[in-house]
């Protein structure tokens, strides 16, 4: 890892009033008090609707972007960012108003040749006619992270069929939703930091299922690294992903999901998403995969700072 470099003024952004606050907030409070480990001078804030005076007022050199969903990961708070000149991590503007929309991520990656699944948007009220496509079929917001508001339709579950609309699910909180055919089999993911990717981990879910609460909850899922998978499935993950961090022109970290179906074997590995703003708390996959490699978590955060700058200078 390169050297750290000279002090500088820091403001961590975190919080928000997105449906991952909390994660923002435990991310954040880990990176300033790296940064501060770190030598640099820290100015933690927890944003609200005041964000645009209250960083004007601290004057950072840099802010570090800790913030998770929306309007911290979709280019709001990039574009807020530009305009008043600022210097930030991770990805600017145009790459988060991509990468956050499923829709458009599929539209930027599959014709390069990302393998993803197929999927189209459905309004909630069609869901209550009949399926958009054959069970089992996952429905998810088409931008929010963190498994946020995802369910998997199967012949089993007790959401009806047709689903019932006074079934708990995201049809109660979106009026269109992404349909995907259910890929079955494992859960992988590859953190990318800078130009490496640095390996994949598999998540093995208690519930079976790597929902919010899995990801979230000490003890729920279970961290496998390096994933026991075969060579072959370990190098292209790690090579889709660095090609949809490049495609997509992300910066500093990112992290692509996938699912693989380890009966079809390179045929069963589709991306599921990127994430540019990947999570770093105690829990997170990204300071997980670069302690695996030797980079400890201060590291991790001086490297996407050092980045941030470089590409600001």
């Amino acid at each position: 890892m390169a050297e750290a470099v000279s002090p500088i003024h820091i403001a961590v952004l975190m919080g928000g009033w997105s449906a991952e606050r909390e994660v923002s907030l435990s991310s954040g409070a880990g990176i300033a008090d790296a940064l501060e480990s770190l030598g640099h001078r820290v100015t933690r804030i927890d944003m609200d609707r005041d964000v645009a005076a209250r960083l004007a007022a601290a004057k950072p050199h840099l802010v570090f972007n800790a913030l998770h969903g929306s309007p911290g990961e979709d280019g709001s708070i990039q574009g807020l960012m530009d305009i008043m000149g600022l210097r930030y991590t991770h990805s600017g503007l145009a790459t988060s108003v991509i990468a956050i929309d499923k829709v458009l991520t599929k539209q930027a990656l599959v014709p390069h040749g990302v393998p993803m699944p197929g999927g189209r948007i459905v309004s909630t009220e069609d869901l209550y006619a009949g399926d958009p496509l054959s069970r089992p079929y996952v429905l998810k917001p088409v931008n929010e992270g963190s498994s946020v508001g995802v369910a998997i339709i199967t012949d089993e579950g007790n959401y009806g069929n047709p689903i019932n609309r006074d079934a708990k699910g995201p049809w109660q909180e979106f009026d269109h939703l992404l349909a995907e055919p259910y890929v079955r089999g494992r859960e992988l993911t590859t953190a990318v930091l800078g130009d490496r990717a640095l390996g994949v981990t598999e998540l093995r879910p208690k519930s079976g299922w790597y929902d919010y609460d899995a990801k979230y909850t000490d003890g729920l899922t279970d961290h496998i690294f390096p994933a026991p998978i075969p060579d072959e499935i370990a190098e292209a993950c790690m090579a889709i992903a660095l090609r949809a961090h490049q495609l997509l022109g992300c910066k500093g970290c990112s992290r692509a999901d996938f699912r693989w179906d380890d009966s079809q074997g390179a045929d069963g590995l589709f991306l599921l998403e990127v994430n540019t703003q990947p999570g770093m708390t105690p829990l997170s996959l990204v300071p997980e995969q670069a302690r695996h490699l030797g980079i400890s978590y201060p590291e991790l955060v001086q490297a996407i700072v050092d980045e941030a700058l470089r590409e600001g200078a």
